[in-house]
């Protein structure tokens, strides 16, 4: 298929057309204003051709000309990701770093083509799927020789389906939204919805192990990969397709995760199913946090794999969910194509009751095949439309500053591990932001043997110094996260932001067997360097 014609936003998640209107920006700054009691005004965004950069130290080919580009806007709607540090900067017209040129291969021969002369002019190379990176995965590193950015919106085709074994071939480009309307007029779906669904691609997802939709069962992408294929400047390396394998170490887990270090994606067999039908929800309030964290262990060591299954505290059942803010709140959701999810439902409710959740009768809703809605009622339909209308650019240069960090731990030490990073994180925040930061959190994933929590932050930030108070929480909120126990990222990446925690979590001779592939594949190191881990010397 074409690729989108309409160009990405520079200072906001989505496109052009995702941009919030004056209107808009005018209105949260009234909020923000409220809030902070002073007066804020939204940065003035710069038009696109003003934005000044400095000049592109590459000469491209006169045989690339067609798909590689030197191109102003080119580089500019590249430089960046999707963090709010890097949208801030590029509301305020700071791009000091941006690539050289941008290739759009339209083949794999033009992949080929590009990736040989990047690697032979020692072009620092980044392979670039949606942009939505949040961990500083897509930009070029500070003090290159030149830089070139990959994106693969070309590469964007559906190239097979096998409706026998429920599975696609899909060129990496794809965005999420033309792979599942690809599928819906064949009665299928992949299924894999995470935050970024409407601008991210496959390719990206797999690169980055992303987490979807499933809160149990099928909660990352590793899930649904069948084989891989991917360049690197050493060649091709294409994985045989298989529903499983006991043959040696996977092939693909050295794929999946690598964060464009090893090579470029450029197809994948992708695991499909009926879309769903039935469908269940309910939502459950419990008085405590601890209590309703203990039902979501019970429901989980159940094994009845609901699709939803998040609590969220009660700062952000309150912030985020119209409840008290004493009360947590815990959802709950079922979907299957083929039977209904009446039965799953009541059984996952009577175990939260067991635990002192309340819920009546009537506030689970059920959806047996009649198209009756589900999940949009109270607490939970309130929950669900604010985390659906999230937009960076209203947020940005109101002074305000607010991230997230999400986690997973093992149910044993939850509790301990629980209130440390909260005493930890909740004091640098406080010294930091001062009296009115928050900190709250909720489960996005949930595993029987652990769950993958998502610390939430914001307060009052100094305009004009918000990188460096974010710098000073977000290396505490890490070593917290490290130190007791957990992993520093779930389903974000690794990137350029997670290095420090990365570098203390994972086993040191994995890190030179690491080092090793990426010698042998990358030998000349030019894929995204600085990402996972750095060249031998």
């Amino acid at each position: 298929m074409a690729a989108r014609a309409e160009r990405r936003s520079f200072w906001t998640w989505g496109y052009v057309s995702d941009e919030p209107t004056e209107a808009e920006r005018t209105a949260a700054a009234r909020k923000a204003s409220k809030r902070l009691g002073r007066e804020v005004t939204p940065p003035v965004i710069p038009r696109i051709e003003d934005i000044e950069l400095p000049a592109s130290r590459i000469e491209v080919p006169g045989k690339f000309a067609a798909f590689v580009s030197t191109d102003h806007a080119e580089r500019v709607t590249h430089t960046y990701g999707g963090h709010s540090l890097e949208l801030l900067a590029a509301a305020r017209g700071q791009f000091r770093n941006p690539p050289d040129a941008v290739a759009h291969p339209r083949t794999e021969d033009e992949l080929e083509a590009v990736l040989a002369w990047c690697d032979a002019q020692r072009l620092v190379t980044t392979p670039y799927g949606g942009g939505t990176s949040v961990v500083w995965g897509v930009n070029a590193p500070a003090g290159n020789d030149g830089a070139v950015t990959v994106d693969l919106d070309n590469l964007n085709a559906v190239l097979e389906i096998d409706q026998t074994s429920r599975a696609g071939r899909f060129q990496a480009g794809i965005l999420g939204p033309d792979l599942e309307a690809a599928l819906r007029p064949l009665g299928l779906t992949l299924r894999h919805f995470p935050q970024s669904f409407p601008w991210s691609t496959v390719g990206g997802w797999v690169a980055t192990r992303s987490g979807g939709h499933y809160a149990t069962n099928h909660t990352h992408i590793d899930d649904f990969v069948e084989s891989t294929r991917m360049l690197s400047p050493a060649g091709w390396m294409e994985t045989r397709r298989l529903p499983g394998s006991g043959a040696g170490p996977s092939p693909d887990r050295l794929v999946i995760g690598s964060e464009g270090i090893l090579g470029v994606i450029s197809e994948c067999w992708l695991r499909l199913q009926k879309r769903p039908r039935f469908r269940a929800t309910a939502g459950v309030v419990f008085a405590d946090w601890h209590s309703g964290c203990d039902a979501v262990r019970a429901v989980v060591q159940a094994k009845l794999w609901p699709a939803n299954l998040r609590i969220l505290d009660p700062v952000e059942a309150g912030a985020s969910a119209g409840l008290s803010g004493q009360q947590a709140l815990l959802i709950i959701g079922f979907e299957s194509a083929d039977a209904s999810q009446g039965a799953n439902i009541r059984e996952a409710a009577a175990i939260a009751r067991d635990h002192g959740g309340q819920i009546d009768d009537d506030n689970i809703h059920i959806d047996d095949g009649d198209g009756k809605a589900t999940g949009r009622e109270g607490a939970v339909g309130v929950w669900r439309n604010a985390f659906i209308g999230v937009n960076a650019g209203l947020r940005n240069g109101l002074g305000m500053l607010s991230d997230t960090f999400e986690t997973a731990i093992t149910w044993d030490r939850w509790p301990a591990f629980d209130a440390t990073v909260r005493e930890r994180v909740g004091k640098v925040l406080r010294d930091t932001l001062g009296d009115g930061a928050a900190l709250s959190c909720r489960f996005t994933h949930v595993y029987p043997d652990g769950p993958a929590p998502y610390y939430s932050w914001s307060g009052p930030a100094a305009l004009g110094g918000e990188a460096a108070q974010w710098q000073t929480i977000k290396d505490e909120a890490t070593a917290a996260v490290v130190d007791a126990g957990g992993t520093v990222t779930h389903h974000h990446a690794v990137g350029r932001m997670h290095r420090p925690g990365w570098d203390r979590q994972r086993p040191e001779l994995f890190a030179e067997v690491l080092k090793a592939a990426k010698g042998r594949l990358d030998p000349n190191g030019i894929l995204n360097p600085g990402v996972l881990i750095d060249k031998e010397r």
